[in-house]
């Protein structure tokens, strides 16, 4: 590429972003919400949406976020990221996290994959909070994480999750994220941001299991 090309490339490129940043400017406050869905068999999906949770305590905006599949029992706790954010809760971070859910860990260390009754009842609960946010909370992001994952483990149905889309479109006054590990067929028209965390390569396939501070 000659330097006359990436000359012009770059005023391409700028002009695009001076366009951009102008007509964002005449959107209305609703409009400049998004929906961001983040998916796929990849490691990085909670990663990613509690990353995006620090980025916004950190600008001073209030953080909500509910857990579907991923319960506490109140002494025992398997997500190491919940710690972090009760700290910060502590020194006067504006965040709240509900964990829904039974546990899911054997005393072996292996994992129930099968679900009862209580499951989806909690599954229910998770759904019910989340609603409950989406109308009434004063937060200005909201994370619903593996809210996807539990339509493609049976523990919602997908009318389930796209009626909260549907609340959420109604009045769009905080950034909605929501992960989880399949799509299904017409999700992507109602939500504005997918990222697909796509395995390539995983070091569980070599045998290293999930460890404290990694996955957990």
């Amino acid at each position: 590429m000659s330097e006359k090309e990436i000359v012009t490339g770059g005023k391409k490129l700028k002009e695009k972003m001076l366009k951009t940043i102008e007509g964002y400017k005449d959107l209305t406050d609703e409009q400049k919400n998004c929906i961001h869905v983040y998916y796929g068999y990849g490691k990085g999906k909670t990663t990613s949406s509690f990353g995006l949770a620090i980025r916004a305590l950190g600008a001073g905006k209030k953080v909500a976020i509910v857990q579907f599949d991923k319960g506490y029992d109140g002494e025992n706790e398997h997500y190491n990221e919940r710690n972090i954010l009760r700290k910060l809760k502590e020194l006067g971070y504006p965040v709240e996290i509900q964990p829904t859910g039974c546990e899911r860990m054997n005393e072996d260390g292996t994992f129930r994959f099968k679900s009862n009754d209580d499951d989806l009842a909690e599954a229910q609960r998770g759904l019910s909070i989340a609603k409950d946010l989406v109308q009434n909370g004063d937060q200005d992001l909201l994370i619903l994480d593996e809210i996807i994952a539990a339509v493609a483990y049976n523990l919602l149905k997908k009318e389930e999750v796209e009626e909260v889309i549907a609340l959420y479109r109604k009045n769009q006054r905080f950034e909605l994220v929501m992960t989880g590990h399949k799509l299904w067929d017409g999700l992507e028209e109602k939500v504005d941001l997918i990222t697909e965390m796509r395995k390539v390569k995983h070091y569980f396939d070599a045998g290293i299991p999930a460890r404290e501070g990694i996955e957990f």
